[in-house]
């Protein structure tokens, strides 16, 4: 709660609660994912893609790989299977030349010849592991696991069995370990003196290269290491034997043992079984697998992932949000390569990563609906007191509408129906007449506001209120309600004389009275918390009434205040009216009203009535009743349209004392 006892609420008005269920509701919607396994290989490929950046290597490797290779196909000269002498053979040499634990990653689970199998039989013993499966048979009542082993005379020999079965998963890669107790990793390291506990269900392989990463011979230099091979190559080591192929080993034989690994990705390659039983051994030996997070934890972060998100887009979208949005993808999968690279735990990033996309999109979504609705509502605001081009302007940046009330510059503008009032007394019994009427000559006088880019402020009766440069800017404000005057005024002669053609003589004539001034004015919302309205106020608008009033006092339709006249003085030929005092200020103050535009300037009408009427004024000031005279008897034969003016000034004069 703030201080005044309210909800906090975000930059946008939204009560903050709101924002954050909306995040617990799309986390919410997005938990069955947590648990359906197909999504689980999304996660799995970017377990793939972040376990081979910078991965942790064994240094040594554990393991020594003796290659069923092209090479040795081609130097042994022999189709596989090769007969077990061979083997035989290898063994011998092999623990001759020092190997710890001698492995074959080949299950000899059927017998060949009697003689070969002995012979096989002689050189096995207990540093030997022989490669056993498990085959899953899935019946009707369930899944049928079978054991299949080396032949017994093998085994009888002390050769120890270890299952080297793997799992891979739907996507046919390779990165579940093997959790059984005698599996084919675990009895190696038994035997070599590195006993190792199964690891937990689930635990991931972690890869430590491509193809071809471990130390590897090819099985025909295993055989001579003297001749082919550096002295003490396999001294205490683990030597793992297995078939390292590019294709299949005969042609009535399926793809070779090969594993799509996670460096597939990237190479295309595929790595040799007996290439991943050794990454398994060394995962075990050197506790280097990965645990990932139970799905729980999961769904902590996947919540955690949409409140983050939710924190970080309080203060609505803004250009700033996609980083924000980046940001937390970005911390999301650090973090997730950082915890996978060091502590050797998988959190997936991909569902947190997703939530908080998912909390910016709708963040953005419902930001987007409400400027819409914002656009909306102020285009439906303004469209009856602005133009089109003003309203669209609005709706395009409703920012620079700024409601509540400031200080600018504005040129003002009052025009009121001269003899409504009369006219109103003529069709008292006419009511729809009076407002036909009235109808008419208001949607001209609108339009002319509205084509200078004016606001319209309000009708009341037959007066209207306009002002400029607000609530956008409009540099030029004077001059649009200058030109805004003078388009009313000519909107009445044209009505005037539409009027004439369809009524005849008796048909109403209008006048118009119209003020301007310019000036800084409060310009926002005037009103309470039922009704309100854009509207303006100051000095300035209260100068604007009194220059319409005082239009009828002088017989002219327009008359300028000081401000709006200096403004204006280079677009059109002016004349001072007289001078009057206004509220705020010592001196009294010219008034104006214009004669033509400054295209005219040099006309010699316009200038010898611009000239006379100067000297006119300034002869009136000064009491010379006579010069005075003179000279506005001449403005009124220059000057026809302001001849009720002049008769006004020749009375003033009239009336004074020599």
């Amino acid at each position: 709660m703030d201080g005044r006892g309210n909800a906090p609420t975000s930059r946008i008005g939204e009560p903050l609660w709101r924002h954050f269920v909306m995040a617990g509701l799309i986390a919410a919607l997005l938990t069955p994912l947590v648990f359906f396994e197909p999504f689980k290989l999304i996660e799995a490929k970017v377990f793939d893609i972040l376990s081979i950046i910078s991965p942790p290597k064994p240094d040594p490797y554990g393991v020594e790989v003796v290659a069923i290779d092209e090479p040795s196909f081609s130097q042994i000269g022999q189709r596989w299977p090769w007969p077990r002498t061979l083997h035989a053979q290898l063994a011998e040499h092999l623990r001759a030349a020092g190997a710890k634990v001698i492995v074959f990653d080949v299950i000899f689970s059927e017998p060949s010849t009697e003689e070969d199998d002995k012979r096989l039989a002689a050189a096995l013993g207990p540093d030997v592991v022989l490669a056993a499966d498990d085959v899953l048979t899935k019946l009707e009542h369930g899944v049928q696991v079978t054991r299949v082993n080396p032949i017994d005379p093998f085994l009888d020999a002390g050769a120890v069995p270890g299952v080297a079965s793997v799992a891979p998963d739907g996507d046919i890669y390779l990165r579940q370990m093997p959790t059984q107790a005698d599996s084919f990793a675990a009895e190696v390291l038994r035997l070599a003196g590195h006993p190792v506990q199964p690891p937990p269900e689930g635990a991931l392989i972690q890869h430590f290269g491509p193809t071809r990463t471990y130390p590897t011979v090819s099985y025909y230099q295993a055989l001579d290491p003297e001749e082919f091979l550096q002295p003490g190559r396999f001294k205490d080591k683990i030597v793992l034997v297995g078939l390292s192929l590019k294709a299949a080993t005969s042609a009535d034989a399926g793809a070779p043992d090969t594993f799509a690994t996670a460096y597939t990705l990237t190479t295309g390659d595929l790595t040799a079984g007996v290439e991943v039983q050794a990454t398994i051994i060394d995962n075990l030996r050197l506790g280097l697998f990965v645990i990932p997070l139970p799905r729980i934890a999961v769904l902590a972060l996947l919540f955690g992932g949409a409140f983050l998100a939710a924190a970080l887009s309080i203060r609505g979208v803004t250009w700033r949000t996609g980083f924000a949005a980046l940001f937390v993808v970005i911390l999301l999968v650090a973090g997730a390569w950082v915890v996978l690279r060091f502590e050797r735990v998988w959190m997936p990033p991909v569902l947190p990563a997703a939530a908080a996309l998912a909390v910016f999109g709708t963040r953005f979504g419902l930001d987007y609906a409400r400027e819409r609705q914002l656009r909306h509502a102020v285009s439906e605001a303004f469209s009856r007191y602005l133009s089109p081009d003003l309203v669209a302007e609005l709706a395009r940046d409703p920012s620079s509408l700024k409601l509540g009330g400031e200080r600018r510059n504005l040129s003002i503008l009052f025009c009121d129906v001269r003899g409504f009032t009369s006219l109103s007394e003529r069709l008292k019994d006419q009511p729809e007449r009076l407002t036909s009427l009235i109808n008419r000559l208001l949607d001209p006088l609108s339009e002319a506001v509205l084509k200078e880019g004016g606001t319209i402020d309000k009708y009341m009766g037959d007066c209207v209120m306009a002002f400029w440069n607000a609530p956008l800017p409009r540099p030029d404000h004077p001059q649009r309600a200058v030109s805004a005057a003078l388009h009313m005024m000519e909107a009445v002669s044209a009505l005037n004389e539409t009027l004439r053609r369809e009524e005849g003589e008796d048909a109403p004539v209008f006048a118009v009275g119209i003020g301007i001034n310019t000036g800084d004015c409060v310009v926002g919302n005037v009103g309470s918390r039922w009704r309100y309205d854009y509207s303006v106020l100051g000095d300035t608008v209260n100068l604007a009434s009194r220059l319409e009033s005082l239009s009828k006092e002088y017989k002219v339709s327009l008359i300028l205040g000081p401000d709006t006249a200096e403004a204006v003085r280079d677009d059109y030929v002016l004349i001072e009216l007289d001078r009057i005092a206004v509220r705020g200020r010592a001196t009294e103050s010219a008034i104006f009203t214009v004669v033509a535009p400054a295209s005219q300037r040099h006309d010699p009408a316009i200038a010898e009535l611009a000239e006379t009427h100067a000297r006119a004024i300034e002869a009136m000031r000064e009491g010379r009743r006579d010069i005075a005279l003179t000279h506005v008897v001449r403005c009124q034969s220059l000057a026809p349209s302001l001849a009720d003016y002049y008769r006004t000034l020749l009375y003033k004069i009239s009336a004074m004392r020599d």
